[in-house]
């Protein structure tokens, strides 16, 4: 699955990095030799308009056009166009996987035309106003199905209200989601052997969010009720909520920092955590003392990941991190470090290294439509489409026909029993959507195929539900079918869009996959090119870490007088020494520090002191390597990285003889010299 998983955002990615090069950017290159063809491949031309679209959008830090740099961005454009023309040679294009796949792309890019420009920006307005605002709120959830009949959602909502009145009276919210909130975080997770570890509920804190972190309904319930106070119940897809606002604050928008991390163990006991916290205070008394925060990092932070970068973690949002990092960071200024705090998985010292609050209107404007356009609030703007959809597709219904049909629905309809077999025969028309009738007969089989079991409902209100989604659909297929015509710019993008998965899947084909297969090239490739990986000076080693002083004497003992690692583990098991943790292997420099403070030489012996926990570090260097290539199992990804790009070499010459490339040179020369 995760193999499966990486291939679909590989493609994805592959898919968009292609799109950069592709989209549309409005007019440039002079009107008088926009359709010209600047180059043929093959049998194909290629105009101005058509490659100068495609520079533009991808002159990212928009650099002077000159024929120097038109002319390098040509290559890389033949390069794609050459492979694109060899997909479409391979008939690839007819390839059902290939068609299913384009249809689920074409159904995602439709969308933003699906959406009612005037109520779009009165979303936007609302979004950026949200946006400006971090909230910190804890909820209380009773669920409920979206679909639950009006018994069960009466028992919520009495429900929620009466847990509602139980904290008005006096008792604990954090209290009370701990045992009531079907939120399952709200409640600790118990440890289960072997399996997994203990975790504390949160008891309805949230932490902090901002605008589309949570859904529509809640977000709106949140942004409307006052700091302190309690919101009547919100209704979501999930059920009921009750929210309790404890902060709102000005949004500190895209946040970048730095830690030094010390690991809790989930479940751990007071002697644990006291030690563990003695441990971030020696290495805060550190930084106080004029240790740089970044030294402090490479030597004593327990996150690996980070520590090669300094500490830096990836840019986040404040829904992305726990709320006691944000809180603390709300507090600092940049380049300040934090006193050490604790959080659910430890310990941490934190270096504010700056953040990138919201813009203005204007800046936020198109990104926040682009989301507003995948988000659940956009079905406010769709029903405002739907309506000018029938109203520019002439919408009438027989209101008559319809009657008599559903006036026919009995129980078999709330048991989703419902046969429409009796039905298909009755051509009667039900409604007009542009040229095009739909009988009683259509309806039936919607209705076949659509039908739920429902409760508290009768078969005529249901029956008249469904006409409603019937007609909402088939609004939605007939202006699908005409977007292509409708807007040229969504033609555009979905003949981009083609073009990038045939290449992704022929660059699978010919050059990724080809390379992982083809051992017997990949070994040659190799052979021809090592002396281009190389290891730098290695050491043979072996690192004991003690962690009972108590037992550092009898270990350095032992240690120094049995030969190899394997005599020395049974010697620490016969004499019961269990404080030490064994680590065998070749380092280079900068794979262990303490490794790098020891003299580098062949057999011998050195004793490292942890200076803020209470370890020590016996370490055994048995050999040292000079520099020497690697063999190809220990450098495959970056030889198979480096054939990959020797195979795509190859493969362009080839097509390059396959389709003849001609370039008129003489019109990149009127483009340039239009554009200084």
């Amino acid at each position: 699955m995760n193999q499966m998983n990486n291939h679909f955002f590989s493609r994805l990615f592959f898919i968009c990095g292609f799109l950069m090069l592709s989209m549309n950017s409005g007019l440039i290159a002079q009107k008088n030799v926009d359709n010209k063809p600047l180059i043929t491949i093959g049998n194909e031309d290629i105009t101005v308009k058509e490659f100068m679209d495609v520079f533009k959008k991808n002159n990212l830090n928009n650099e002077v056009i000159d024929k120097k740099s038109l002319e390098e961005y040509l290559e890389l454009y033949i390069n794609f166009r050459l492979k694109v023309a060899e997909a479409k040679s391979l008939k690839m294009d007819t390839n059902k996987v290939f068609i299913n796949e384009l249809a689920g792309y074409r159904t995602q890019l439709s969308k933003p035309y699906f959406n009612d420009e005037k109520v779009t920006e009165q979303l936007i307005v609302e979004a950026y106003q949200r946006k400006l605002k971090d909230i910190r709120a804890s909820h209380i959830l009773i669920s409920l199905n979206k679909d639950a009949s009006p018994k069960d959602t009466l028992a919520a909502y009495k429900k929620i209200m009466d847990i509602r009145q139980r904290i008005i009276g006096g008792e604990s919210f954090a209290e009370i989601a701990a045992t009531e909130s079907d939120d399952p975080s709200a409640k600790d997770r118990e440890a289960i052997p072997n399996q997994r570890p203990f975790r504390p509920g949160n008891k309805g804190d949230l932490g902090y969010f901002s605008v589309f972190d949570m859904v529509y309904p809640f977000e709106n319930g949140a942004y409307t009720t006052p700091v302190g106070s309690l919101s009547m119940p919100v209704r979501s897809d999930f059920g009921y909520h009750l929210i309790k606002v404890s902060e709102i604050t000005d949004a500190i928008g895209s946040i970048e920092a730095a830690h030094i991390y010390v690991a809790v163990n989930p479940g751990a006991d007071e002697t644990e955590i006291t030690e563990k916290k003695a441990k971030i205070e020696k290495i805060y008394a550190k930084i106080q003392e004029g240790t740089s925060f970044e030294d402090a990092v490479v030597q004593y932070s327990e996150d690996r990941g980070s520590a090669s970068r300094e500490g830096k973690l990836a840019k986040f949002t404040v829904n992305r991190i726990v709320p006691e990092f944000v809180e603390t960071i709300k507090k600092m200024k940049p380049g300040e470090v934090s006193a050490p705090i604790k959080t659910i998985y430890g310990f941490h010292i934190i270096k504010f290294i700056g953040n990138e609050a919201p813009g203005s209107f204007e800046t936020e404007k198109t990104a926040l439509k682009d989301r507003i356009a995948k988000d659940g609030r956009a079905k406010k703007s769709e029903e405002a489409v739907i309506a000018q959809i029938k109203r520019e597709a002439g919408f009438s219904l027989n209101s008559k026909n319809a009657q008599l049909f559903i006036n026919s629905f009995d129980s078999t309809l709330l048991q989703a029993t419902y046969d429409p077999k009796a039905d298909m025969g009755n051509k009667k028309t039900l409604f007009k959507l542009g040229k095009k009738a739909y009988s009683v007969a259509d309806f039936a089989s919607f209705v076949g195929k659509n039908q739920k079991k429902q409760e508290g409902i009768s078969p005529e209100a249901y029956g008249y539900k469904l006409l409603n989604e019937f007609v909402h659909e088939r609004s939605i297929a007939f202006e699908d079918a005409r977007l292509e015509k409708k807007y040229p710019e969504f033609g555009a993008l979905m003949n981009e869009y083609r073009d990038g998965i045939l290449l992704f899947d022929l660059m699978d084909k010919k050059v990724w996959s080809y390379a992982v297969k083809d051992t017997a090239g990949l070994k040659e490739f190799f052979n021809k090119n090592r002396n281009n990986y190389m290891w730098s000076e290695r050491a043979t080693a072996t690192l004991f870490t003690v962690t009972n002083t108590s037992e550092v004497a009898k270990t350095l003992q032992l240690v120094e007088s049995l030969p190899d690692d394997g005599a020395i583990a049974q010697a620490f098991d016969a004499d019961s020494i269990r404080s030490v943790r064994i680590q065998p292997g070749k380092f280079e420099r900068g794979d262990n520090r303490f490794l790098d403070q020891a003299e580098w030489k062949a057999n011998s012996i050195h004793q490292m002191y942890s200076d803020v926990d209470n370890q020590t570090v016996i370490i055994k260097i048995k050999e040292i390597h000079p520099p020497q290539p690697k063999e190809l199992d220990e450098a495959r990804g970056m030889i198979t990285s480096d054939y990959q790009t020797y195979l795509e070499k190859i493969w362009v010459e080839e097509l390059r003889k396959k389709y003849p490339v001609n370039v008129r040179h003489e019109l990149l020369d009127q483009i340039s010299q239009s554009k200084q």
